[in-house]
């Protein structure tokens, strides 16, 4: 069904409109620069051609030839997190996003350090950004400097896109679907695969709400349906004078991992050589690329994932990787058609370009259709923590954990003419809440101290535009990150991570960023003074701590 939104919603989005307008300081000059922001979901670190992966990346690959790339950029461990942290420039407790607690550090199956956690059985939905009053969005912020706000792909949000400052607005609304038909089953077709029996995640057109959304197109594909209304909205708004801010939030390659059968033929057997072989090709790639530091050890395959030659169905793990890499292979592909349509309307050179990913790879097991193989519609699969593993080379763990593979993201920037040193690899620390203030400073629009008669948190973020334009930039003294009882700050050289229940571990991240050497022992100073850093930002910025949920 399509459910409107009332009279009263419209007026209040026409009042915020009214608002936001308020707070510009003059019409926007010609010069100002359109702003492309791109985000994958569930990416590894290493995914790219550009970071030392064997997928196709042409389209990314040249955008980062092109740029620069980020080595040290940072996300929020999972998709809601991050995504509330890019939005509003804060912590995510500060922008209202309380996850649910586990007793203890999440600690899955059979001990594993990744799988799954529960997410039903009658409690509150964990993953919900609920924006409190005294936050603004990237997109307010950028309507109040005169920018068109478009956006298109995965929210996540409590309020719909629309109602925190985006002009327009078409895409999945909450977590999660299936590529190929994220409604109910067409005639002629098969059962589209779900994660749940009748499960229908909410997607969105501008006001409406809808669901199930059932697409009439039969070749329809998550991917490629985001860039068609991308292109729609460049085509209907770029020849404005106005600048733009689009946002593209694909959903791949999150699972359910679904794909083109072209695109998986690209890759069937490449897998073979195993998930062994690959974690140590990518590494040497990583390596010669400049990436990461020779000195920082390869860590070994992680102890609940098997060796290849003792894996018996070699070619079902195949096929499954063969399909993910097909996604970010898709993947690429559209973000070169957003490029090519950039080009085609003569904004490409004032445009600046960022793409990152919200986490990293997914290790989570989720199988709800076991007869059927991992690609069509019908199927509902994931990719598993051996491939996870791979995808995240150098780094240990995975998505929703704070050592480095869950929360080191891929950045490129793109932006041309305005890049210092095209090309370059960039050190700089860095984390999403700094695109708050990167944005707010590239269009040269003051963060509001107030908006709707509210008075409007500080952003914890630090402009990269310095880091961009080749100038010094002064940096985050410290970094801190909370995820379900895991727990982490980065200081300059040092991480201390840990968990609720255990024990802090300290790393020294210029010689371990893999973080095989535990120093916690060696320095218990250093780790008492980052611990009581903690423990001040946690009483800061979590005013939530104590609550079971959003």
């Amino acid at each position: 069904y399509a459910m409107k939104h009332n009279g009263a919603s419209f007026l209040w989005i026409c009042l915020l409109g009214g608002a936001t307008a308020s707070l510009a300081q003059s019409a926007p000059a010609p010069s100002r620069p359109h702003i492309v922001l791109i985000m994958a979901d569930d990416m590894g670190y290493s995914d790219l051609g550009c970071y030392g992966g064997e997928i196709r990346t042409p389209n990314l690959d040249r955008l980062a030839e092109k740029g620069l790339r980020f080595t040290q950029f940072y996300n929020c461990a999972v998709c809601v997190t991050t995504r509330a942290s890019l939005l509003y420039g804060v912590y995510p407790d500060q922008a209202g996003v309380a996850m649910i607690k586990a007793p203890s550090c999440v600690r899955l199956k059979d001990n594993w350090e990744y799988g799954t956690y529960p997410d039903d059985a009658g409690m509150p939905p964990r993953d919900s950004i609920q924006p409190a009053r005294h936050c603004v969005s990237i997109a307010e912020v950028l309507r109040s400097a005169g920018y068109r706000t478009l956006m298109a792909g995965k929210w996540h949000g409590a309020h719909l896109p629309v109602e925190r400052g985006f002009d327009r607005y078409y895409g999945l609304l909450s977590g999660c679907c299936n590529f190929f038909n994220p409604g109910l089953r067409r005639p002629g077709e098969g059962e589209p695969g779900r994660k749940r029996p009748n499960e229908a995640r909410p997607w969105g057109i501008d006001d409406q709400v809808i669901r199930p959304y059932t697409p009439e197109n039969p070749d329809f594909y998550a991917t490629n349906a985001l860039t068609d209304q991308a292109l729609k909205y460049l085509d209907e708004y770029a020849r404005d004078d106005r600048p733009f801010f689009l946002y593209l939030a694909y959903t791949a390659p999150h699972f359910p991992i679904h794909a083109l059968p072209e695109d998986i033929a690209r890759y069937r057997g490449r897998y073979l050589a195993g998930w062994d072989e690959l974690r140590r090709q990518r590494y040497e790639r990583l390596q010669r690329l400049g990436l990461i530091d020779a000195r920082w050890p390869f860590p070994p395959r992680h102890p609940q994932v098997p060796p290849w030659q003792e894996v018996e169905d070699q070619d079902a793990w195949d096929l499954a990787m063969a399909v993910y890499a097909a996604m970010i292979d898709r993947l690429d592909q559209n973000i070169g058609r957003v490029m090519d349509k950039l080009r085609e309307l003569g904004c490409a050179d004032n445009t600046l370009v960022l793409f990152l990913s919200d986490n990293g790879a997914c290790a989570e097991a989720v199988h709800a259709t076991p007869d059927v193989p991992p690609g069509p519609m019908e199927s509902y699969r994931t990719v598993d923590a051996p491939w996870a593993n791979v995808s995240n080379t150098p780094f240990r763990s995975f998505k929703m954990f704070v050592h480095e593979g869950g929360i080191a993201t891929p950045l490129i920037a793109y932006w041309p003419g305005r890049i210092q040193d095209p090309g370059a690899v960039r050190t700089e620390i860095g984390h999403v809440i700094d695109i708050m203030p990167t944005l707010c400073e590239l269009a040269g629009v003051p963060y509001p101290r107030e908006f709707q008669g509210e008075t409007i948190q500080p952003m914890e973020g630090r402009s990269l535009l310095p880091t961009l334009q080749g100038r010094p930039r002064v940096g985050h003294d410290h970094l801190f990150w909370e995820h379900r009882g895991h727990r982490a700050v980065r200081a300059g050289r040092w991480k201390l991570v840990g968990c609720s229940a255990t024990p802090w571990e300290l790393y020294d991240m210029e010689a371990d960023r893999t973080e095989l050497k535990d120093m916690a022992a060696e320095m218990p100073d250093k780790v008492r003074d980052l611990a009581d850093r903690y423990a001040q930002w946690a009483a800061r910025c979590k005013p939530s701590s104590s609550q079971t949920g959003p």
